[in-house]
C-alpha cells in the first residue's frame, strides 16, 4: 500500500473501539494487525474491504505487530495508532514537522474524551535509573509532585507550543519508515507490551535525530483499552518484565541493577499491601514472578534478560 501517510493500528480485542478509530481516519491507506482478538475486533474489520488486514493465530506482541503493518505499507510516514484513539485534526501540520530533515518522529497531543490534555501521558522525557526506582518503589505514584516525576511526566513544560522533546505516546506516533528501517523496526523482545515505544525513541534519539510534538494536532485517547483485557497479574508481570528489559539496554550495568533491586522491594510491598486489600494470596503469588525476574537480572546483570 503506497502514500505519502499509512497508518498501522495494532488490535487486541478492541471491538468495542476500533470503528470509531478507523472512521477518525478517513480515507488514509490503513493496515490493521490483529493479534488473535477473541471477540468481534476481526468481523468489524473485515466488514470493510478497503483496509489490509493481518490476521494473527497468536498474540505476538505489540512490537511485531507494528513491524508487520509498517512492512507491509511503502508510504513515507508511518502513523501508528492505538484502537481507541481518534483523529480530532488533519494531520497537516504533523507532516510539516518533517519539512526539517532532521526530523524523525512527530506527535501531536493527546486529550480524553472532554477534550483535556492527557498531562503526564502525551508526552515524557526518557527514564532514568533514578525515575524507574521511584516507578518501582510506588514514590512516583505517593507523591506524584516530586521532582524527579514532574521532570519525567514533563509536568514543567508547556505543551501549548510546538518544541522538540523525547518520548511522545506510542499511541499517537508518526515517524519516517527509512528510520523505523535504520533501526530494524520495533524491539519485539518487549513482549508482548510497554516500553517498545520508549525503546523505538531513545534510540532514534541516539542517532542525533530529532523528535517533535505539535500541539495543534490532537487525536482523542481513552487509554488502556487493550490493556484492560488482560488479567491484572499478567499486566504486573509484562510492565516490570519490559521496564527491566529496557533498563537493561539503556543503563549502565550498576544502574541496571540498582533499579532491579528496587524493583524487588518496591514489590514486597505491593504484594503485602495488595494481598491486604483484597483479601487474597494472588498478590503474593503475581509478584513472586516479578521478584525472581528482579533478583535474576541484579544477580546476573543483562544476561538475565538477554
Amino acid at each position: 500500500m503506497t502514500g505519502k501517510i499509512g497508518i498501522v493500528i495494532v488490535t487486541f480485542n478492541s471491538a468495542d473501539v476500533i470503528e470509531a478509530c478507523l472512521d477518525s481516519c478517513g480515507d488514509l491507506p490503513a493496515v490493521v494487525v490483529d493479534n488473535a482478538s477473541q471477540d468481534a475486533t476481526l468481523a468489524q474489520i473485515h466488514a470493510r474491504p478497503q483496509l489490509s488486514i493481518i490476521a494473527n493465530t497468536a498474540n505476538l506482541g505489540f512490537a511485531a505487530a507494528a513491524n508487520q503493518g509498517v512492512n507491509r505499507l511503502d508510504s513515507e510516514f508511518i502513523l501508528l495508532l492505538n484502537p481507541d484513539v481518534q483523529l480530532r485534526t488533519p494531520l497537516d501540520r504533523l507532516l510539516e514537522a518533517f519539512n526539517d530533515p532532521d526530523t524523525a518522529i512527530a506527535s501531536g497531543t493527546l486529550v480524553d474524551t472532554n477534550g483535556k490534555m492527557q498531562r503526564g501521558f502525551t508526552v515524557r522525557r526518557f527514564p532514568s535509573p533514578i525515575t524507574l526506582a521511584l516507578e518501582a518503589l510506588g514514590i512516583n505514584a505517593l507523591f506524584p509532585s516530586n521532582p524527579v516525576n514532574r521532570r519525567y511526566r514533563c509536568l514543567d513544560l508547556d505543551l501549548t507550543k510546538p518544541q522538540e522533546v523525547e518520548q511522545p505516546a506510542g499511541a499517537f506516533l508518526m515517524f519516517r519508515r527509512k528510520v523505523w528501517a535504520k533501526l530494524g523496526g520495533f524491539d519485539i523482545r518487549f513482549h508482548p507490551l510497554w516500553f517498545e515505544d520508549v525503546d523505538f525513541c531513545r534510540r532514534t534519539a541516539n542517532l542525533g535525530l530529532r523528535i517533535r510534538c505539535i500541539p495543534q494536532v490532537q487525536a482523542s485517547h481513552i487509554g488502556g483499552n487493550s490493556i484492560s483485557k488482560l488479567t491484572w497479574g499478567c499486566r504486573e508481570v509484562y510492565w516490570y518484565a519490559s521496564l527491566l528489559r529496557y533498563a537493561s539496554k539503556h543503563f549502565n550495568s550498576w544502574a541496571f541493577r540498582g533499579v532491579s533491586l528496587a524493583v524487588v522491594l518496591g514489590s514486597v510491598f505491593r504484594a503485602a499491601f495488595r494481598a491486604a486489600k483484597r483479601r487474597s494470596s494472588e498478590p503474593f503469588s503475581v509478584y513472586a514472578r516479578v521478584i525472581r525476574l528482579a533478583i535474576l537480572c541484579a544477580v546476573r546483570g543483562r544476561k538475565a534478560v538477554a
